[in-house]
Parts: C-alpha cells; structure tokens; sequence
C-alpha cells in the first residue's frame, strides 16, 4: 500500500490542531498509541464487565485483576493478526469492521474458554461472555470514533494538498491582508512570505515563514509553490521589473495587486488580483502630469470626441469627465459601443454637474457632423475615429481611406465651420515611412490638418499626436498571447525580429491632452515611447511569468511553443516615431514636437481629386501610386490584397433554385 501523502502543517483551532497533530506523528508511533488504546480498552471492559455481573464498581485488584491479565495478552496479539494496526484509521470502514469482528469472535471463543468453561477462583464465569461483547463495542467504537474525527480532518488536507501553494511577495501591510484574503476564500494553500527586508526574512508572520528572494530556485520545487502574489502597489516600476524578471525562470504563476491609488479603500481582497499585464513587464515610471495643460482645454468646456467607444476614444472620455467639463459630447458610429461607454460613464464616474451626450454617427457623414458640431460648438475636439488594423484595412483599401482620410476631412471642415478652437487627431508611428494602407492613410489625415493649418481659414487650430502601440488595445498583442496561453498554446509571432512600441492606454490618453494643450498650429506632438520591444521576447516572457515554460528545440518537455506565422500583409518588422531627424522639446518631457514636411492646400485638394476618383473606381494600384507620391516614405510590401480589387479566385457558383 502506497503511503498517504505528505500533508504540512495548518493553522487550526484547538481541537482540529490536535487533530492535525495526531495525523503527522510517524506510523510506529500511531501504532503504538493505538496499542495503548486497545490495552485500555480491555482494562475497562473488564471493570464494566464485573460492574454488570456485580452491580457494584470494584477496585481491579487480585482476584479480578486475573482477567486483565487474561484478556490483553489474547487480544493484542489477535488484534495484530487480523491487521487492525496496519488498517488507517480515519479510512475504517466495512472490511476494517468485518477484520475487527472475526478478531473479536477468536477472541471471545478463546476468553470465554479460560473464564467460562474452565473458570478462574474469584472470577464470575459470566465475565467471560461479557467482557468480549463489551471489548468489541469498545474497540469498534473508538475505531468510528476516529474515523469521524480525524476523517473529516484529513480528506480536508488532502483537499488543501490539491490548492494552488501561493506564495506572496511582500510582507508588508497589503501582503499581511492578502493572507487573511486567502484564509477567508479557502482557494489557496498559503505556503509563506518572501520579502526583501532582511529584517524580516527568517521570521514568522501569521504562522507563516518569511523567505528571502535569492533562494527560491531550491525553495519553489521543496515547498511545492505553484503561484507568486505580488503585494507591492508602492513598489516602483523599476523594482517591479527587477522581481519579476528574478521569477520568470522558475515555474510559478505570477499575479499581482495594483498600486495604491486602486487600493484605497484599504482592504485587499482576491478580486483585487490580475493577470500580469505588459506594463508590469515593460511599463515606465509615470510622469506627473501638468495640471495646467490638463485642465487648458476641457474644464468647465465643451468637449467632443470622435471613435468615443474604441480604445483610445473611450479613455480619452473617461479622463476627459474626470477633468469636470461642461458637456462631453460621444461621437460614435457604432451603437454597442456608444452604449458601453456612455453607461459606463453615467454609472461609474462623478458625472454631476457633466452633461455627457451620446451621439451616433459616422466620421464620413458630412451633414451630420456639421449638424452635431453646429448644435453644440465645442472648444475642443479629439478626433479618434479611424480604422487601425493594418491586414483589414490592407485587404479594404478604399473603406480605409475614406474612415481615416475622408473622415479627418470631414471632420476638419465641419470643425471650422461651427468654430471649434481646437482639433486634435490621434496618429500612429505608423504613419511614418508606411509599408501599409492604414499608416499612409494616417500620415495623410495628419497631411490634411497640417494643410487646413498652413491655409489659416477659420478660428481652429489642428494639431496631431503620433504614439506607437497601446497595451490591451482592440487587436493588440497582450490579450491576444493571454488568451493563446489559457487555451494551452500555441502563442504565435509574425516574425522572430518583429519589435513594436508599448504605452499604455491610460499614459497615452493623458499625454495627448496635454499635447494638444501645446498646440500652435500644424504641430506633430511626437510621445516618448521608450525602448522598442521585441514581440518574442514580450512572449516568452509572458509565458514564464504564466508558471509554463516554453516549448522549443532545447525544451521539448515545455509546456508552450511559439510559432512563427510570417509577417501579414503591410506589417513591418519595426515602427518609427520620427520621419525627420530634429525633433523639439516642448514643456513636457515625454512630448516632442516634430518638424514635418507639409503639402500646400491646393497641393492636398488636387491630390484628394486624384484620390477619389481611384476609388470610385476601386483601382488600388493608382491609390498605391497616389500615395507614394504624396506621403513621404510610403513604400507598399507585397502585392495588392484587396478583396474587391483582386476579386474572388474561384468562379462563384450560380444560385441554386
């Protein structure tokens, strides 16, 4: 029989601790007790046994002490026969109870043959019928006994055996309340600390050891970790990453809290956990933002925003409320998202005093846009509509220029008219150098702005943000990887060089209010995006940092391979911010203001001409042409993918009556 597993010890309450106790003692010693037991149990027997016969309670001395002599040197050596000591017995049961029976029955026959029928001077014959029947009672008893109270006990153990065995990072206060969390949820195996405070390591913190960081190659696989909890929200950035790239060659799960600002209430509970997300990986320590550039543009005014429900529209909105505007007006095309955000906003910021409008309606709808723009006349529009997946808007060309070119158009002239003071349009480091649709298109809304703003008609000043990729994103590469790591793999990258710049959303958002704050006329505001990131490095990383190992040629036992799919149409192996090389500072240090070639008005509106007659016509090789001639660096990768242009490469089967 294969040995019960190996339980560590919990704390318990009194009696389930020495419940607890009893089960970790070693196996001879067990035994023993349970001798010790049955020893006492053949002793009271007897006693009770004389008592019955008797009627009165006698001391057990000569000569009835004769049948406890008697009775233990016949039943321990049967008990022993019949496997009562190697049976556990928190797992009594109906073959524990049938080997107890057929020791008893041996037993009584010989017991009552020494007592009974031949009969010892002093003893009551009868004892030797009773004492058996009350001894089977007695050990059968303490065998249920046991089974009730230490059964219950260690199917729970081995119930917390099966948890995940968490470790948390810090033993400071958020850690001491993410414990008492666990200890609530029954979900996890609390195993211990880890902290950096020498202070603190080799102590004891709730029943808890605290380890040191630098011994957890040995300590992981001894102790049988599975996860890691970060509780440090007033950790910086910097030491976040410096643990977590300490923790991503061993085979933990790593989760963390956030930061204090989310933890205000000043209670941590499970829910307060998540996934590791790229800015834990690669995230930068947050600048403090102006508060004059913040407030110049949106407080107590009027403000709209364009793509109000996509990604970098929606938490514009969120920080735009925060800045207590007037009226923030949602301009969306899309019905699911307009409602998402605009319940979110009425539901969960302090939106009194804030008239937020929802308004359907597309970019590209001249008449309504002026209509909306007209009605309302905010101080300051974000134009964040636009289409931004490179392949889709590579295989629909013609849709992609007219959202992102016409739309900024339209936009832009509707902005004048109803005299909007500022329009401000988010770009892309795609735009610069494209190798796609999407980045040409970009480059040239920024071209059409820069043209409105060299032609000075009007009371608006435009101005653009360029920024690389932000995290969680629709289509970025974060909840893509998460999700193809939860599904077991594999996670797959376009190319093993491809590098990418990360920001986050909320950082973006931000430093675009600020950008626009600055602006003059025609400016580019370029933001400091930081080191490129190299996607297969970002992958693996987030594997490892998943408790997995990656799966390849020198792991083949690993858990999760990457697999390389080839660049996709119009995708480069690396983004750029700059198209020239003179950059200006401005007084924000993560914004710089680029010094960009520009199209004269009339220059744009021949070009525009040109334009939308090749795409009335759907012929992308003249829009190809056209682009390449007008945005500077605009290279197309690749034949043209166009799904209408190149038309379906089958014949299509005639409907079928």
């Amino acid at each position: 029989m294969n040995p019960p597993p190996q339980l560590e010890a919990t704390p318990l309450g009194t009696d389930d601790g020495l419940a607890n106790a009893l089960l970790h003692i070693p196996r001879p010693v067990k035994r023993a007790l349970a001798v010790s037991v049955d020893v006492t149990l053949c002793v009271l027997a007897v006693w009770v046994a004389l008592y019955l016969r008797l009627e009165v309670w006698l001391r057990l001395e000569m000569p009835y002490l004769w049948a406890v002599i008697g009775s233990v040197p016949i039943a321990i050596p049967l008990f022993a026969r019949f496997g009562l000591y190697r049976a556990i017995f928190r797992y009594a049961g109906w073959n524990a109870m049938l080997s107890l029976g057929q020791a008893m029955a041996l037993y009584g026959l010989f017991y009552a043959t020494v007592f009974t029928a031949i009969s010892v001077p002093g003893v009551p014959r009868s004892v030797g019928v009773i004492q058996p029947l009350l001894l089977f009672i007695f050990v059968g008893l303490s065998r249920l006994f046991v089974r009730a109270w230490l059964g219950g006990l260690y199917r729970k153990l081995l119930a917390r055996k099966e948890l995940p065995g968490v470790l948390i990072y810090g033993a400071g206060s958020a850690g001491r309340q993410l414990a008492a969390a666990l200890a609530r949820s029954g979900e996890h195996r609390l195993l211990g600390f880890i902290d950096d405070d020498p202070a603190l390591q080799g102590n004891s913190l709730d029943g808890r050891n605290v380890y040191p960081p630098t011994g957890l190659h040995d300590l992981v696989p001894a102790i049988g970790a599975t996860d890691v909890l970060l509780a440090l929200p007033s950790a910086s950035q910097k030491r976040r990453r410096e643990i977590l790239e300490s923790l991503r060659h061993l085979p933990l799960h790593v989760r963390t809290l956030p930061g204090m600002s989310d933890l205000a209430s000043g209670r941590v509970n499970l829910s307060d956990l998540r996934e590791l997300d790229i800015e834990d990986l690669l995230g930068r320590e947050a600048v403090t933002p102006d508060l004059a550039l913040l407030d110049k543009l949106i407080r107590d005014r009027v403000v709209a925003v364009t793509g109000a429900g996509g990604s970098i529209g929606s938490e514009l909105c969120r920080q735009i409320a925060a800045l207590q505007p007037h009226t923030l007006l949602l301009i969306e095309q899309s019905e699911y998202a307009l409602y998402a955000i605009h319940q979110e906003l009425s539901r969960q910021l302090d939106t009194d005093g804030i008239e937020i409008v929802p308004l359907l309606a597309s970019v590209q709808d001249e008449e309504r846009m002026r209509q909306i723009l007209q009605a309302w006349q905010p101080h300051a529009l974000y134009h964040a509509a636009a289409y931004k997946h490179v392949p889709l808007v590579e295989h629909n060309a013609v849709q992609g220029l007219r959202n992102n070119v016409w739309g900024t158009w339209v936009t832009a002239r509707a902005a004048l008219d109803a005299g909007v003071r500022h329009m401000v349009l988010i770009s892309t480091d795609k735009a610069v150098r494209p190798t796609n649709i999407m980045g040409a298109s970009k480059r040239l809304a920024e071209l059409v702005l820069q043209a409105l703003a060299e032609a000075r008609q009007g009371t608006t000043t435009f101005s653009m943000v360029r920024f690389g990729n932000v995290l969680g994103s629709s289509g970025s590469v974060v909840p893509l990887f998460r999700h193809q790591i939860a599904a077991g793999g594999p996670v797959t990258v376009t190319h093993p060089d491809i590098t990418r710049f990360f920001m986050t959303i909320p950082e973006a958002a931000q430093l675009v209010i600020q950008a626009g704050a600055m602006a003059e006329g025609g400016d580019v505001f370029v933001l400091d995006m930081g080191e490129p990131v190299r996607i297969m490095d970002l992958a693996q990383r987030m594997i490892e940092l998943s408790g997995l190992q990656l799966k390849n040629e020198q792991q083949p036992w690993g858990d999760i391979e990457i697999q390389i799919t080839g660049l996709r149409p119009g995708e480069k192996l690396y983004e750029e911010l700059l198209i020239g090389d003179n950059p200006l500072p401005t007084r924000h240090p993560r914004i710089l203001r680029a010094q960009e070639v520009r199209l004269a008005p009339d220059t744009l509106l021949g070009l525009l001409e040109q334009l939308e007659a090749a795409m009335r016509a759907n012929d992308v090789n003249a829009i190809r042409a056209l682009l390449q001639h007008a945005v500077h660096g605009y290279q197309p990768s690749g034949e043209v993918v166009d799904w209408l242009h190149s038309g379906p490469q089958d014949p299509v089967p005639a409907a079928q009556a």
